[in-house]
């Protein structure tokens, strides 16, 4: 019966008139000239939803803690306020190859949180590394050996021992590195997932994906190895890659084919052969010079409950069940109205950007990001399917989003925006939604939106 109330609760989460999401809270300046720094190049919830990492381009993480509901404003589910903020990477220059590295984070992942404190994973191009947020509210007063100040005392005046007292001070929130894991990968560090283990993950370049110990900094065991003896035969990169939710063994990585491998460490210590293959046969009759570029995968994410794995290509969100590699189980069409728009797409590189997808708590519904600030959402059990926008014009606190909707004929209505007026500047490529609540954040270029439900 309570499953039965879930999914009838979660039916409207694509817009049906018992569901609606409304504006909560935007994060970020107003400045129409953005800094390059400042753009949101990564967005992830914790475990248990209560902090909100985002990484910039800039090298800086800032996390954002989930206030408790006030009373003055039941209806508000509580809001989310800066946590702590600290600089995670710095620019680099490798002279072995003349090449400046970046600062810009390209993935966060939580871990699982054991005590008191919490840990993430961030990740740059080359160098990863774990760090600890812990607070601090206490200090210890009437040492013997100093005086208030923190200046020595000379130790022929003290004539007594006194015990020191922890006195109560003003929060403090400390990110310390704990690990550096660096020098491990030769080309560009696309995604880090955290094993079901908690003690190992995985990291992953264009070519090779390597498997660390959370203790271990100075080696790294390499499981996946694509790179050709000869590089003018290769055909393919790995794009992205994920460890299962719940086995430890397992994990799969996509690649610019549109293919998935899953792969299971306990076959051999090199996963070179796969377990599995997913792909889905190409229809000749859409064979077109852009059809290997739109059908590179830029996301694979596995639902929570490990059964199935959602993928991202240009065009589409694809759901594949674990049991079935021959085709996807769901389809849907992102924005298949710009499938006549692809030459323009490709003269101004929009069609090599990489967005990703991501479950809601219950696997019911998907999300994913589109053009001029447009998000799509689909529910997995009714088939319906919304298109909302991240923008200020629609901030207003509890204000409710209204679907929008794209034209492409010659007439629209009065709703519509024509798909010659989309701006291709403006793009959702990171979403995350929170794992138990409907309490989605949205990255649109520097700027962090909050949505929620409305509470009726």
């Amino acid at each position: 019966m309570q499953q039965k109330l879930l999914n009838e609760a979660m039916a409207g989460v694509a817009g049906g008139n018992d569901f609606q999401w409304c504006f909560s809270q935007v994060k970020g300046a107003i400045d129409e000239d953005v800094a390059e720094a400042d753009i949101i190049s990564t967005v992830e919830f914790n475990y248990s939803g209560d902090l909100l990492a985002t990484g910039d381009k800039g090298g800086r993480v800032v996390i954002f803690q989930h206030e408790q509901e006030s009373k003055n404003r039941p209806h508000l589910r509580g809001e989310y306020n800066v946590y702590s903020t600290f600089q995670s990477h710095e620019p680099e220059f490798d002279y072995l190859k003349s090449l400046e590295i970046e600062e810009k984070i390209n993935k966060i992942r939580w871990l699982p949180q054991q005590n008191a404190a919490h840990f993430l994973l961030s990740t740059n191009d080359k160098t990863i590394k774990l760090w600890k947020i812990s607070e601090r509210d206490k200090r210890a007063d009437g040492y013997n050996l100093k005086d208030e100040d923190g200046r020595l005392r000379d130790p022929f005046r003290i004539t007594s021992l006194r015990v020191p007292v922890l006195m109560p001070m003003d929060l403090m929130v400390e990110a310390s590195p704990r690990r550096i894991f660096a020098n491990a990968h030769t080309y560009h560090i696309n995604s880090i997932s955290v094993n079901s283990d908690h003690e190992t993950y995985l990291s992953a370049d264009d070519l090779r994906i390597n498997l660390w110990h959370l203790e271990i900094t100075d080696r790294s065991f390499n499981i996946v190895d694509i790179k050709p003896a000869n590089m003018e035969e290769l055909t393919e990169v790995i794009t992205a890659a994920e460890c299962h939710p719940h086995q430890c063994n397992v994990f799969v990585y996509s690649s610019s084919k549109g293919t998935i491998r899953l792969c299971d460490m306990r076959a051999a210590a090199l996963c070179d052969r796969h377990s599995k293959f997913f792909e889905e046969p190409e229809d000749p009759s859409s064979r077109s010079f852009f059809s290997e570029i739109i059908s590179s995968i830029s996301d694979v994410k596995f639902s929570h409950s490990g059964r199935y794995m959602m993928t991202r290509d240009y065009l589409s969100v694809k759901v594949w069940d674990l049991n079935m590699e021959n085709r996807p189980v769901e389809t849907y069409q992102v924005h298949e109205y710009l499938r006549s728009k692809l030459c323009s797409l490709y003269e101004n590189d929009c069609i090599f950007d990489k967005f990703e997808c991501c479950w809601n708590g219950s696997d019911s519904a998907i999300m994913t990001g589109s053009y001029n600030n447009f998000f799509r959402m689909f529910d997995r059990n009714t088939r319906r399917d919304i298109t909302l926008e991240a923008s200020r014009e629609s901030s207003k606190p509890r204000a409710t989003l209204k679907p929008r909707k794209v034209s492409t004929g010659g007439k629209r209505k009065k709703d519509e925006i024509s798909v010659d007026s989309l701006d291709f500047n403006k793009k959702i490529l990171h979403t995350a939604w929170h794992p138990k609540d409907n309490v989605i954040a949205v990255a649109a270029t520097n700027n962090l939106y909050i949505f929620q439900d409305k509470i009726n």
